[in-house]
């Protein structure tokens, strides 16, 4: 399939998980794409693997604002435009409010709302005229804060107004901007959850990355007469 042919995705968090599973579908289906993360290694490894009509991966920390200024330039020389911008990186650091790290909060804050923030406006210039989509990857934390996860449930509902916010700016424009809110998910991520809980990890009972990225993968594959702004996607209760 072809659907993405000549437009070009950047993702963010691309090295495992939702991130990549969202990289390797749009290859499918024609993108070429923009692989964002810190672990080159995982990066180039994804890349080979992929058959896509261009594969660049860049190792940037997002949570430096000289990176996302060196990215956009490496963007600007390597592909001169770009389509679809998929935020998926992001950190999770569990505890109660009385004991969490106030260092914990500023390290997902940094890495959960200003770096999608900051990568956004960066990169606008080059969507616009392109009338591009862009993803924010969420969570069911984003909507439903739960004991112990105060910090990253509110970087979550920032994420959300930034996307809402976001929307109401550049409909007119001609982009779209979707948010989605996962369940708990089978990655790295989230088997470290589960070990910060002290619960044994099982990750066949939980949404799969490829489940999530075949929703966001329908949604930006939808005709420009309609835009889906909000989906929420969790694991079926057996």
């Amino acid at each position: 399939m072809t659907v993405f042919k000549e437009q070009v995705a950047v993702v963010t968090g691309a090295s495992s998980g939702i991130g990549k599973a969202i990289a390797l579908g749009l290859a499918a289906q024609g993108a070429k794409l923009c692989l964002l993360g810190r672990n080159l290694d995982a990066l180039l490894a994804i890349a080979k693997s992929v058959d896509s009509p261009q594969v660049v991966s860049y190792q940037v920390d997002l949570t430096l604002d000289e990176d996302i200024q060196k990215l956009k330039s490496h963007l600007v020389e390597d592909f001169g435009q770009i389509d679809l911008l998929i935020h998926s990186a992001g950190i999770i650091s569990l505890g109660e409010m009385k004991t969490a790290p106030v260092e914990d909060l500023d390290l997902q804050y940094r890495t959960n709302v200003r770096a999608p923030y900051a990568l956004t406006q960066a990169l606008l210039p080059m969507l616009i005229p392109r009338q591009g989509q862009i993803v924010f990857i969420n969570s069911s934390a984003g909507l439903t804060a739960k004991a112990g996860a105060g910090q990253y449930a509110a970087t979550k509902y920032a994420l959300k107004a930034i996307a809402d916010s976001l929307r109401a700016e550049v409909n007119a424009l001609g982009l779209r901007v979707l948010s989605v809110y996962p369940g708990r998910t089978a990655s790295p991520m989230q088997a470290a959850i589960y070990k910060m809980e002290g619960k044994a990890y099982n990750p066949e009972r939980l949404l799969q990355p490829e489940d999530v990225a075949a929703c966001v993968i329908n949604a930006l594959s939808l005709p420009r007469t309609a835009e889906v702004t909000d989906i929420q996607v969790r694991p079926l209760v057996k």
